[in-house]
């Protein structure tokens, strides 16, 4: 960043702090320097003038849940249908949830109990077996020492990258624990990814029953945040000439398959009885002569289907190019990757965690600097400690020469242990400002995490929340940073 760049991050950051709620793009007091946390980020460039209709996501998008509360309450369910349904022990009903422990992008390794953080390289960085940390010795003899570099996908592995997966990677993890400590406790012939295998099904009956959304919309405050920006966004946009559309349940991902043929219903809102339709066009109910006339004062710009596939929403919304769309969601495999690779949607993925992630980012910019300057030193003293090693094996030196050069290496090598240990400490401090466990959301050390290649690959924008688009023009053209490698970072401009 040029100084007017990193003037303007800083009174950013300063709002940020000032509590001060942000205005919606169109109005009298929008178009306003906006919050670093609240920022939409660009990976791929993106001319909203293009978009034709927006989509969305419904859980985690538009509906911002309560992870404290929300994740506990699935935790819970799920407690209750391996006890209840699945012939797991009643100690597990005493069992809590730390719903701070997991974060998104981590890998769940079935067959041997671990979890997993890798960096894009796909290299196993931090391992932990249940809850207890895997020696560097065991990691790389596990992960490290194999011909053919593992793909660490299903069926072996789970992916966790969806907020709605942290409390069954918890969950799992206590398993874990609870089979190697007290292996009769367990069911018969209960292996780690049998153990797995059984929260997947008790979180798919909790879903399944309606026992979560029976709760939830009891007391929505209590799991949903309320966000006042989602319906004059939503206005805004479509006051812009935009159409929009939600896209939820999980029939998602057949949906989005072109070649889907299956059927699409229209739901009366106020019934919830489904009509036949001919491929979304209204057509003679049984019984009736004519289409059936939708109910009197209901408006016709707003209609609920069930079923279908992307190929009939592209009809109903006439969609000419794929590129036309937005879809915004918070699922990287179900939401982003699918729409994105598969159809040629724009995208854009909400990352709740990004807002603190960015503004510790900002508050930890000095020490960052620390961490480059140590390194470098690492570096160089190593650098020394080598070419005095190679002066020693390889030159013709006088007694009082080589015995010199000894001494200058021991103290040398004393000089480098110490920048090591001093790096490796101020890294791992550094790390656990964001995460006591799993450190920075989009870093593994200096490399970016898996997690954030898959944000880096599949979505044109990120940001931590929907009503982000709020603070935006919708017109605006969307443009990534420049790309640097490494060889570009040592001659930028100051």
């Amino acid at each position: 960043m040029d100084h007017s760049d990193r003037t303007m991050l800083s009174d950013k950051v300063l709002q940020s702090h000032g509590g001060e709620k942000p205005h919606i793009w169109s109005s009298l007091e929008g178009g306003s320097r906006i919050d670093i946390g609240k920022q939409i980020f660009c990976n791929r460039s993106l001319n909203m003038r293009n978009i034709v209709a927006i989509g969305f996501d419904m859980d985690y998008t538009l509906a911002q849940y309560k992870p404290e509360t929300f994740e506990s309450l699935a935790y819970e369910g799920t407690v209750r249908k391996l006890v209840y349904d699945l012939g797991y022990p009643q100690e597990l009903l005493e069992w809590t949830f730390d719903w701070k422990y997991m974060v998104r992008g981590l890998v769940l390794d079935k067959k041997r109990g671990n979890i997993l953080k890798m960096d894009r390289h796909k290299y196993v960085k931090v391992a932990y077996h249940g809850f207890r940390e895997l020696s560097k010795e065991d990691k790389v003899g596990t992960y490290g020492n194999t011909f053919i570099r593992d793909s660490f996908d299903e069926p072996d592995y789970a992916l966790i990258d969806t907020l709605f997966s942290l409390a069954e990677a918890y969950l799992f993890a206590q398993l874990v624990d609870l089979r190697d400590n007290n292996p009769g406790k367990v069911p018969e012939g209960a292996d780690y990814p049998r153990m797995y295998k059984d929260v997947r099904a008790a979180v798919d009956l909790c879903h399944r029953d309606g026992t979560l959304k029976q709760v939830v919309a009891k007391d929505p405050k209590r799991y949903i945040n309320e966000d006042t920006s989602i319906v004059p966004m939503l206005k805004m946009l479509r006051n812009s000439g935009r159409l929009t559309f939600l896209v939820t349940n999980s029939a998602k991902p057949g949906f989005f398959l072109e070649d889907n043929r299956a059927n699409i219903f229209e739901v009366e809102p106020e019934s919830g009885m489904l009509l036949n339709t001919d491929n979304g066009t209204p057509m003679p109910q049984v019984g009736s002569t004519s289409p059936k006339m939708l109910p009197k004062g209901l408006n016709k710009r707003y209609r609920v289907f069930q079923g279908g596939s992307v190929g009939h929403l592209h009809k109903l919304l006439s969609i000419e190019s794929s590129t036309q769309v937005l879809y915004v969601g918070d699922h990287i495999y179900g939401d982003i990757l699918r729409s994105k690779k598969v159809l040629g949607w724009r995208t854009m993925l909400v990352v709740p965690e990004l807002e603190r992630e960015v503004e510790l980012l900002w508050e930890l910019r000095d020490t960052r600097k620390q961490l480059r300057l140590l390194r470098n030193e690492r570096d160089l003293v190593e650098d020394r400690v080598h070419h005095l090693k190679w002066s020693l094996k390889f030159e013709s030196l006088g007694d009082d020469e080589k015995q010199n050069m000894i001494s200058s290496l021991g103290e040398l090598e004393s000089q480098r242990d110490q920048v090591h240990l001093a790096h490796q400490q101020a890294q791992g401090d550094y790390h656990q400002k964001f995460h006591k466990i799993w450190g920075q959301l989009m870093k593994t050390g200096y490399q970016n995490s898996r997690f954030a290649h898959q944000v880096e690959r599949f979505a044109c924008l990120y940001t931590s929340q929907v009503s982000n688009l709020s603070l935006y023009s919708p017109d605006k053209c969307y443009r990534p940073s420049e790309d640097f490698m490494p060889h570009e970072f040592h001659i930028l401009p100051s």
